[in-house]
């Protein structure tokens, strides 16, 4: 049985012409493939960020703990609350609920309240210091005794004060891994004596470091904690009180509604009346992030896809070009046997082979500045995934294709003739 003798579609031959014209213009090929590389190192390293964030915000309040419920007068973030003009009237929540809550909803385990003191008070920054040490970038937050039970926070040495050095206003405190880093690098913390906002607590513990965050930072690394009583004496008119509700196991869904209900009656809200408080999960909070994340990608995709185009355009251009200057060399592969289908395929595989190696050099480039991301921000892993980079090189290999077909049809349909005739 005889063989057909003349080139198939895809063999060495046709990548090794592929290979050696991209070669032999090697800045025009960079110059041509440059949109590529731009629209895949954006998709590629904003995926990177972004897929780190989420990671970091869902590892956050999986700390917290799955059952836990969170309540607050405002949406967003207590610290950095996003406020829309109607919430401006609501009243903040009153820390006596936690307690009210727990008896009046059968579905809760424990309920514990955080009230966040602001940066400044009255003008004056609100720091920590411990001899010639000072931190100034601390959260100060009084909380019940019970807050690091309830929203599963470790001590990595010490103890937490109790419910009578609370009730009693001892002036004790907890602080966060990154405060006892800084004012007590060789780790001896305990039973130190700290000025915080002009007053002096003793370190009872210091909380292991969190593993997640915002943008690679917790909050609650920063944070001097000390009993709730004292900051409602010291600073009456906060208004950051945050309740955090343990539902028991299996009955987070039915503790919701019982606090929803209950935070009604508590608020003397009407039956047609919106709620004026906040109820959130860990689910919800993860939900809203990710609503937020593809919002990020989509306006990606859409300015990488220009990037593409223009890419795109590049590449058919630099095609066309390559057809008239090769017209001879066309024909001569023709009057040796070479088919149009042969014809058609050296050329897309001179795209797609160009595109691709956009793509791979867009992927190596975005790989890099997420290394250099990752060394400024440890907490920031922003590593591409692996879905990122199979999508770039499957983007930008498809790209090559699409574009260069026009000018690989051309150079198949060229007449052998005309084109040994080409000068």
């Amino acid at each position: 049985m005889k063989t057909d003798p003349r080139p198939t579609r895809f063999n060495r031959e046709n990548l090794d012409f592929a290979l050696a014209n991209i070669l032999a213009f090697k800045f025009r090929s960079l110059l041509t493939i440059l949109g590529i590389i731009v629209g895949i190192v954006t998709v590629v390293l904003v995926a990177s960020v972004l897929v780190g964030v989420r990671r970091n915000i869902a590892l956050l309040f999986q700390e917290f703990g799955p059952n836990n419920i969170f309540a607050y007068h405002l949406n967003g973030d207590p610290g950095n609350p996003t406020v829309k003009p109607e919430e401006l009237t609501r009243k903040p929540l009153r820390a006596e609920f936690a307690r009210l809550l727990l008896d009046a909803c059968p579905s809760l385990e424990d309920t514990a309240v955080q009230i966040m003191v602001p940066n400044l008070v009255d003008g004056r920054a609100v720091t920590a210091r411990y001899r010639g040490a000072e931190n100034t970038n601390i959260q100060l937050q009084g909380a019940t005794w019970n807050f690091a039970q309830v929203t599963n926070a470790e001590l990595e040495s010490g103890r937490a004060y109790t419910r009578e050095e609370e009730r009693r206003r001892a002036k004790l405190c907890l602080l966060g891994a990154n405060v006892a880093a800084s004012l007590f690098p060789g780790g001896d913390a305990l039973g130190k004596n700290i000025v915080v906002d002009g007053v002096l607590y003793t370190v009872t513990g210091v909380f292991q470091k969190r593993k997640g965050g915002f943008w690679g930072e917790n909050r609650q690394d920063n944070v001097v904690m000390v009993p709730l009583k004292i900051v409602e004496m010291r600073y009456p008119d906060l208004e950051t009180v945050v309740l955090y509700c343990q539902a028991r196991p299996g009955a987070r869904s039915a503790a919701f509604d019982e606090m929803e209900g209950e935070l009604r009656r508590l608020r003397g809200l009407g039956a047609d009346e919106e709620s004026d408080f906040i109820l959130s999960t860990a689910d919800s909070i993860i939900g809203q992030i990710d609503r937020i994340t593809m919002l990020v990608q989509t306006g990606t995709l859409a300015i990488s896809g220009l990037g593409l185009l223009v890419g795109g355009v590049g590449v058919m251009n630099i095609m066309l070009m390559s057809v008239t200057q090769r017209t001879r060399e066309i024909g001569v592969r023709k009057a040796v046997g070479a088919r149009r289908r042969d014809i058609v395929w050296q050329f897309l595989l001179e795209a797609a082979l160009l595109t691709t190696i956009g793509g791979i050099l867009g992927v190596t480039i975005a790989g890099l500045i997420g290394l250099i991301l990752a060394w400024f921000v440890p907490n920031l892993p922003a590593a591409p995934p692996a879905w990122a980079v199979c999508s770039g090189l499957g983007v930008s290999t498809a790209v090559g294709l699409l574009f260069g077909l026009w000018p690989a049809v051309k150079a198949a349909r060229l007449d052998p003739v005309d084109a040994l005739r080409y000068e």
